[in-house]
């Protein structure tokens, strides 16, 4: 049985507020602001902070903060999409950095907004096969690194962040049960730094900054997002793979105590929780303080819930991640222990 049995995050140093922004942005003022996105602050990599130090950070807390020995864990998996090089694989920085053993599986998954509940399964298929008892999952990302500081469609959302999870055998305070995945690759433009990779390279030319009709500022080297695609693809996915994981489970809407989402925005999440009838108080919503995070949302959220003691020993909890892909991913959680790790 693969359970959660720790998990800790790291936020960078650097803070954006809405006042900060509003000066940027003719007409948006901090409270329009919040209105939209349901974010206040957002924390913000420094300019020579990478996915691997903010990941480090968070894993250096979890390490330290739960005595935990850097040589009994078999598999690191590393899960970003603003890994420090295209080669070689973060992870293998990471292995290194944090003294894991050299017999360490160590590998990178480029997911963004399911990279969390992936990751957790692929986590959990190692344990299930016998092949590792403790895995480390971190997720970590910096989009600060690609939005155009003159993008309020990106720049007001996003914020940075690195989380660490430790998905142990034979522990924790939550049991790992079904996933259901899914993809929608003609969605992929949807969400894209087109010159990420090398499908097309960077040159003086993709780095001309063009407006958009809402007057955003970007180039081809910048974080594309189409916000209005991105929510009806959110709502028709997220109902139909919520719908399929309690199926497979045998169970009801009712019978989940809690429901996880990614934390993408204010304003669609609540639309989404409005479809679904789910009570709000079922569905934290927790990005005021940090924005979307991307891959390090979920975590987030399931640490802070925690630490305030919503959980009860028996609740079901339900994972959905969703988003640039389009990719999306949901899992059950069993709540095992009310304490605070």
């Amino acid at each position: 049985m693969a359970e959660i049995a720790f998990i800790e995050y790291y936020l960078p140093q650097q803070i954006l507020t809405n006042e900060d922004l509003q000066d940027l942005f003719d007409g948006w003022s901090s409270e329009k602001i919040y209105q939209k996105t349901g974010v206040s602050v957002r924390h913000i990599a420094a300019q020579n902070e990478c996915s691997s130090d903010l990941g480090i950070e968070s894993a250096r807390k979890l390490i330290t903060q739960n005595g935990i020995d850097p040589n009994d864990i078999d598999v690191l998996i590393f899960c970003t999409e603003t890994p420090d090089y295209c080669l070689p694989t973060t992870a293998c920085i990471v292995q290194d950095r944090l003294g894991l053993p050299k017999s360490c599986a160590s590998f990178d998954i480029n997911l963004g907004c399911s990279g969390f509940v992936y990751g957790l399964s692929i986590a959990t298929a190692y344990i299930h096969s016998g092949m590792a008892h403790n895995v480390l999952l971190i997720t970590a990302e910096t989009y600060s690194k690609v939005i155009n500081p003159l993008d309020k469609s990106t720049r007001t959302i996003f914020g940075d962040a690195g989380a660490s999870t430790l998905i142990c055998a034979d522990r924790g305070f939550a049991r790992i049960g079904d996933f259901v995945f899914g993809t929608d690759g003609s969605g992929h433009k949807n969400l894209i730094v087109p010159t990420s990779g090398f499908r097309i390279p960077k040159t003086v030319e993709t780095s001309l900054e063009k407006k958009d009709e809402s007057v955003n500022l970007r180039s081809l080297d910048n974080l594309y997002m189409d916000g209005p695609s991105i929510f009806t693809f959110a709502l028709d996915v997220v109902p139909k793979t919520i719908s399929e994981l309690l199926d497979k489970a045998n169970l009801s809407i009712d019978d989940i105590d809690f429901f996880i989402f990614h934390q993408v925005s204010k304003f669609m999440l609540q639309h989404l929780i409005q479809k679904l009838h789910i009570p709000e108080e079922k569905a934290p919503i927790n990005l005021e303080n940090y924005g979307n995070t991307v891959s390090c949302s979920i975590p987030i959220t399931l640490r802070d819930c925690q630490q305030k003691n919503l959980f009860k020993k028996g609740d079901r909890i339900m994972l959905i991640g969703f988003g640039v892909g389009y990719s999306w991913a949901s899992a059950l959680l069993e709540w095992k222990d009310e304490s605070i790790p």
